[in-house]
């Protein structure tokens, strides 16, 4: 408990430290642009392996042996292919969002107008989701409220990141990275192996299917690669953080190497559930695997930072998540509703002038952050079963936005009417699918869970953008060559 309070207490000292660094927009959103290598790479680690990863990863190791690390490996692959293929291009760009992406790329049009109101809902859902799962370990080891958990949880979150935006949150991953990965790697991962006999001890009191990479089923794996790969490749909360790297190098090199860390990180958590299915059998909730390795298995204390590592992660996702909520509503929404510069001009100012173009007075920042922040703990008080929600976000975001975005990166026939209807078809027909397998299903929520939905959304979504934009008028050469020029030569550094 005196470990998981100096922790916590530690995350608001550093959104006092960030408070003095963030004077700028630039600083606020995206650190100034200027992290290098190892801040870059402990913070994407620490953005990407949220709640799903470290409870989860163990939980799966729990029930489905070495198989369990492929949810993980999924988030892995994502991080790496985003960071090898498109990171440089995007850090190019020096932009703020996903849709002043579309923007340049298209055009001013309702592409970049929808994207923002399916990424706000699905950033604000990640927010309300980890905040909901990192409070459930204080459920159980202070033994309060659930309500009370989420307050107290999610206002250490909120102030740090008011206070400092990502600058705060940079540092806080920081040690939150340091955290998980000692907590994991070097205390829970041999002190478990060790009370389960080792590997030679697991092998003799496991079935072979414990040890069988593919034990989960082919269709669970395909999932988790469609499903987290595919998500990690748009969400804004990843671009946000592409966006920090002082250099497209950093961003590309930093992200491969947190993929090939998250990749290890499930492959220590599936062992480290294994382990727990020989030294405590019989857990009947996967999610509870974690928690009882740390409180069953390992000494007093260590135990403490074990927990601190679970805490940390899940707090680092929901930062991440409500800090790039704030910008989305900052950047795109409220000047969209207002009828001021458009997400078109504002990316443009910050390509071409730099980021001294750009609003300096971050106190407007602050109070979007706190205002979405607060929204973002309602719900996750309010609402049961937030993962449905999170669930029926990330599938519109995939199913409507996945092709649009990637089109727009890799073809240059793709046009803005393409995308527009492509977004329309593919988040209808997920959401089409998901409505008529709910009415169907026996068990509520079973529709919302079911892989096809996404499946029916991604080649409906791919269809019509392939059709539309072939029959359509090319995007204008203007555009196109301005875009170009921002992604293929790197901007004028702003001064700091």
């Amino acid at each position: 408990m005196l470990i998981i309070a100096a922790y916590l207490v530690g995350m608001l000292a550093f959104g006092w430290w960030g408070r003095t660094r963030a004077t700028t927009t630039s600083d606020y959103f995206v650190a100034g642009r200027r992290l290098g290598p190892a801040l870059y790479t402990g913070t994407m680690a620490a953005l990407v392996l949220g709640g799903a990863a470290t409870v989860g990863g163990v939980g799966l190791g729990y029930t489905h042996g070495i198989s369990g690390l492929w949810l993980v490996a999924a988030i892995g692959t994502g991080v790496t292919l985003l960071s090898v293929f498109f990171a440089p291009v995007l850090s190019r760009l020096r932009i703020y969002t996903v849709s002043q992406m579309l923007t340049l790329r298209y055009g001013p049009g309702a592409v970049n107008k929808a994207a923002s109101f399916v990424m706000l809902a699905y950033t604000l859902m990640l927010a309300a989701t980890s905040t909901a799962a990192y409070a459930s370990v204080f459920v159980v080891l202070f033994g309060w409220e659930r309500w009370l958990a989420i307050l107290v949880g999610g206002a250490v979150v909120l102030v740090y990141s008011v206070l400092g935006g990502m600058w705060s949150i940079t540092l806080a991953d920081m040690v939150q990275f340091l955290i998980m990965t000692v907590g994991l790697f070097l205390l829970m991962l041999p002190i478990s192996l060790a009370q389960a006999g080792g590997w030679a001890g697991m092998r003799e009191r496991l079935g072979a299917e414990f040890f069988d990479l593919g034990g989960i089923g082919l269709q669970s794996i395909i999932t988790y690669f469609v499903v987290y790969t595919l998500g990690l490749l748009i969400g804004q909360d990843i671009w946000q953080r592409v966006f920090t790297a002082r250099s497209p190098r950093v961003a590309q090199v930093g992200g491969a190497a947190a993929g090939v860390y998250s990749i290890l990180y499930g492959l220590a958590g599936a062992i480290i559930g294994m382990a727990a299915a020989v030294a405590l059998p019989g857990i009947e909730t996967p999610d509870d695997v974690y928690a009882s390795v740390a409180q069953q298995l390992l000494p007093l204390g260590v135990g403490g930072i074990a927990l601190a590592a679970a805490v940390a992660a899940m707090m680092s996702t929901a930062s991440g998540a409500l800090i790039a909520a704030a910008t989305v509503a900052r950047t795109d929404i409220v000047p969209m509703l207002r009828g001021g510069r458009t997400s078109a001009e504002s990316a443009a100012a910050v390509s071409d002038a730099g980021d001294e173009a750009v609003e300096e007075d971050v106190t407007a920042d602050r109070w979007w952050v706190l205002g979405l922040g607060v929204v973002a703990l309602i719900v996750a008080i309010q609402v049961p079963d937030v993962v449905a929600a999170l669930t029926i976000a990330y599938d519109i975001l995939v199913g409507g936005l996945l092709v649009a975005i990637l089109g727009g990166l890799l073809w240059r026939r793709g046009t803005g009417l393409g995308a527009a209807c492509s977004m329309a078809a593919g988040a209808l027909g997920t959401l089409v699918t998901m409505g008529v397998l709910e009415l169907r299903a026996e068990v509520p929520f079973a529709g919302v869970y079911a892989n096809e939905p996404i499946y029916i959304g991604l080649a409906l979504s791919a269809v019509v953008y392939v059709v539309v934009s072939l029959l359509s008028r090319p995007t204008d050469e203007r555009i196109l060559a301005a875009w170009r020029q921002r992604s293929q030569r790197p901007p004028t550094r702003a001064v700091s």
